[in-house]
């Protein structure tokens, strides 16, 4: 196996794919195609088998699905078998296909536990083009013999190191005993471990290897940075991110199921709009919550790595890490939720000054840029509220009940009084709950990083992410109590 150039290419107009599926690809927005998708979209057009070493973000549906749809001649059943980690990817994947190929009359079930086989079973005889499973629900279908006729000309493996993180790589290895021996064979998978790596030399023949590396992957769009805290400030220091940030939507990364529903609640307390995300939760529950992130009535998802693995929800403008990610792969795929389809990003990662070492070999490894940003005080953000209340009071709409009202306040107080008492109760609505300072000081964190430095520490540069000039404080902004679905754009 070796790696393939990458080609020049500015459009999806020169690959080659069908005209029903160039209408798809317009109609969806799509305008320049991604590396992985310049280099797989023409070998599997060309019928090669395929690895992908691609993270999630980097367009790999398309990158299978486009091709794969362009061959199809919709005759015969089922020409396409896409085998996902989890339910909520199956049906992210199911969905983009479906718009996707739908001019060419594609049409595509999701497999998967939690819903009735019978009804699964019955969308597919009626006519499936593609079926996207997950691997428990499909052996038992294969294993059962209820799935018929099964001979899917195109098989994809999508995400295929989280299906060996979650155990379902024996279930792998079954399911194919069951597909036909002649099918053109596509892996996709963020790193590849030995299993894997074996995995696909049993299942793929002579196969095309593409390999995005680290700085086609950590997407420039994204603007990183982390904050020094102690471990006691993680609460007050994302409570004030939040208030001083005021994203659109975001997702907050917790490393256990425990943290997504402690910090969830905690949020929901303090009147953000949020719900957490995990495995442990009920199918219905699950479904819910990406229904009403996508839908834009939650705007803060707080979620562990495997439940938003392959979550696919656009216009997310902040991740945050509440800890740091055990690797660099989990860090890129973290961020990899933001700063997409051209739409700036902003990840921001919370650090121990103990997990400080951690964070510098995350940098070094996927070779990006991570700026070092000091958490606004109490001070800033009621200063930077002060100045949006002047902006927002100058350009406010005049009601015609407004002048009435005025009217009735004058005869009650004089109108400096009353321009007081009215801007007093605009300041209240904008609280700011915490400490004035949060977070490690710059001059404890010099002194950090030179200790850092002369036992042997690789951070590069003389400051925390590579900047040779002081510190830089993020400027405060928002800092208002949010208010479930305010101002989102309808689901879609």
């Amino acid at each position: 196996m070796s790696d393939t150039q990458t080609p020049v290419t500015e459009s999806f107009d020169s690959l080659g794919l069908s005209p029903a599926i160039m209408r798809g690809v317009n109609e969806a927005g799509f305008s320049v195609p991604s590396p992985i998708q310049i280099e797989a979209i023409p070998a599997v057009l060309e019928g090669h088998d395929l690895i992908g070493q691609a993270h999630t973000g980097t367009g790999k549906t398309a990158a299978f699905g486009l091709p794969a749809m362009s061959r199809m001649n919709r005759q015969g059943g089922v020409q396409m078998l896409v085998i996902a980690p989890t339910r909520e990817l199956a049906n992210q994947v199911s969905d983009e296909l479906f718009k996707l190929g739908r001019f060419a009359g594609v049409r595509t079930v999701t497999v998967y536990g939690g819903q009735s086989s019978m009804r699964q079973l019955d969308l597919i005889g009626r006519g499936a083009h593609v079926v996207v499973a997950t691997p428990g629900r499909l052996l038992d279908l294969l294993s059962s013999g209820r799935l018929k006729d099964f001979n899917p000309a195109t098989v994809v493996l999508d995400e295929a190191d989280e299906m060996l993180d979650m155990g379902f790589l024996e279930d792998i290895q079954e399911i194919f005993k069951y597909l036909p021996t002649q099918r053109q064979t596509l892996l996709f998978s963020a790193t590849m471990p030995p299993p894997i790596r074996n995995l696909a030399d049993r299942i793929l023949v002579d196969p095309v290897s593409i390999k995005i590396t680290a700085e086609e992957t950590t997407n420039k769009d994204i603007a990183q940075q982390y904050y020094v805290i102690e471990e006691h400030e993680r609460d007050d220091a994302m409570l004030r991110l939040i208030d001083s940030l005021n994203p659109y939507r975001s997702i907050v990364f917790c490393r256990t199921k425990k943290e997504v529903d402690r910090l969830s609640m905690m949020l929901v307390a303090k009147g953000y709009p949020a719900k957490g995300l995990h495995g442990d939760m009920e199918q219905r529950s699950r479904e819910e919550v990406i229904r009403g992130f996508r839908g834009g009535s939650l705007e803060i998802l707080v979620a562990t790595d495997v439940a938003a693995r392959g979550l696919d929800v656009k216009d997310v403008s902040h991740v945050f890490n509440y800890h740091i990610p055990f690797d660099p792969e989990s860090y890129v795929h973290r961020i990899g939720r933001t700063g997409r389809a051209g739409k700036k990003g902003i990840a921001i990662t919370l650090v121990t000054p103990l997990e400080f070492k951690e964070l510098q070999r995350i940098k070094k490894i996927v070779g990006t840029d991570i700026k070092h940003e000091l958490i606004p005080t109490l001070g800033e953000i009621k200063k930077a509220n002060s100045q949006k209340l002047v902006h927002e009071i100058l350009h406010a709409k005049l009601h015609d009940e407004a002048q009435a009202v005025l009217n009735a306040l004058e005869e009650e107080q004089d109108l400096s009084q009353v321009t007081l008492k009215l801007i007093s109760l605009l300041i209240d609505k904008q609280e700011v709950a915490g400490p004035d300072r949060i977070g490690v000081s710059p001059a404890r964190l010099e002194k950090m990083l030179a200790a850092f430095q002369r036992h042997g520490g690789r951070g590069g540069g003389r400051h925390p992410g590579g900047s040779k000039g002081g510190y830089r404080r993020r400027p405060g902004g928002g800092g208002h109590r949010r208010r479930p679905g305010g101002g989102h754009r309808p689901n879609h």
